[in-house]
């Protein structure tokens, strides 16, 4: 198990980390301008659930293939950004729609559908992959054994704090968007800024390169 110690400072260094927005923040919030309080949210889980998978890659070692490889590094970031791309391009065709669907107290996606799309978005971020195989095994005891083990609880304790933070950032900007949709012309607006912050995010993304 993780040592006490080491589990405190972990969490403290990932609140600090994670309160600051950045990438997921900026696309949960996008989601939540874009669709509304139950697509942020969904997204939120689905995209927590995603970066998990990548701790579990890290845990059990392949998350060094990403870490060492230019080329599945580059490939990997690519994806996930050309997929944050069509979200945003989606989402900005589909703003004037908006008010239709809530009107007729329809979800603007389906639940399932986007909790897909967050986990796709968080499975494909490689640099969250290379910063869990980066940070986490140096807080790991490895005299206690079970390192796997220890990786694993550390990045379940990240991936808490996160989709409560993230979660927070959703309401609010759902919240928000609530105003918009008094009107057509607002609603539209907003689902358009919605589009352009996950197609800005995407192109972010790609154009970042490796620290090596």
């Amino acid at each position: 198990m993780v040592p006490p110690d080491r589990l405190l400072a972990f969490a403290v260094m990932s609140f600090l980390l994670i309160v600051v927005p950045g990438p997921s923040v900026l696309f949960v919030i996008g989601r939540a301008l874009a669709h509304g309080r139950r697509a942020a949210l969904t997204t939120v889980l689905g995209n927590t659930l995603g970066a998990y998978v990548l701790v579990v890659a890290v845990a059990f070692g392949v998350g060094s293939i990403v870490e060492r490889s230019v080329v599945v590094f580059t490939t990997l970031k690519l994806a996930g950004a050309a997929y944050l791309v069509y979200l945003g391009v989606r989402a900005w065709r589909e703003r004037r729609a908006l008010h239709t669907l809530v009107a007729d107290g329809g979800a603007a996606r389906g639940t399932l559908r986007t909790f897909w799309e967050g986990f796709t978005v968080g499975v494909s971020n490689p640099k969250t992959i290379v910063f869990f195989a980066a940070v986490l095994p140096q807080f790991v005891d490895p005299a206690r054994g079970g390192v796997p083990v220890q990786i694993l609880v550390l990045g379940l304790v990240f991936n808490l704090i996160a989709v409560a933070s993230d979660g927070v950032w959703g309401l609010a900007a759902s919240t928000a968007r609530t105003w918009f949709t008094r009107s057509p012309e607002r609603l539209s607006l907003v689902g358009g800024i919605g589009g352009a912050t996950m197609i800005g995010l995407g192109l972010t993304i790609a154009a970042t390169g490796r620290k090596d």
